[in-house]
């Protein structure tokens, strides 16, 4: 029994997105994920001919529409990526557990990784260039709220059949 236990939270964990519930979840094309991977920004699995993508690209791709969305070259938004997948491997599951409010703060140039408000008010205060913020957390939980959306659905489904019969 206990196995079993694990085994779920393990797949929960595990949990893995298709290129069209990213697309929903991003704000982004189907072509715009295909180009990423193409381009090698955001290369996720792939199974036969589709991409495949884990939690911690999902919110990369989130990250990266935000930026986009901003005006960052793909040059400026290569950087940043860089410097998440090195810290973000160490925070993510924190930042999927809400458990803090992460906020990245860019120019395109300097790079930072806050979670105290005190410090990234101190951040804007001293920036020389317009600095952008984006909540990382927010990014997240949009993932963590599209994960339970697909949950409820198939309840849904269910008792719409139940209801119907």
């Amino acid at each position: 029994m206990f196995k079993t236990k694990r085994a779920r939270s393990e797949e929960a964990e595990q949990r893995t997105y298709t290129s069209s519930e990213v697309a929903q979840i991003a704000g982004v094309t189907l072509r715009q994920l295909q180009w990423w991977d193409e381009r090698k920004v955001v290369s996720p699995r792939h199974e036969g001919h589709k991409r495949v993508y884990r939690p911690e690209e999902v919110v990369e791709i989130t990250v990266i529409a935000e930026l986009r969305r901003k005006g960052f070259s793909l040059q400026k938004i290569r950087r940043v990526l860089k410097f998440l997948q090195r810290e973000m491997g160490r925070r993510l599951h924190d930042v999927l557990k809400a458990e803090s409010d992460l906020h990245l703060l860019t120019d395109g140039k300097t790079i930072y990784l806050e979670d105290s408000q005190s410090r990234i008010i101190d951040i804007l205060k001293s920036a020389r260039q317009p600095m952008f913020l984006v909540c990382v957390t927010d990014q997240a939980r949009r993932l963590e709220m599209s994960r339970k959306a697909a949950a409820r659905a198939p309840a849904a489904a269910r008792r719409r059949v139940r209801r119907a019969g």
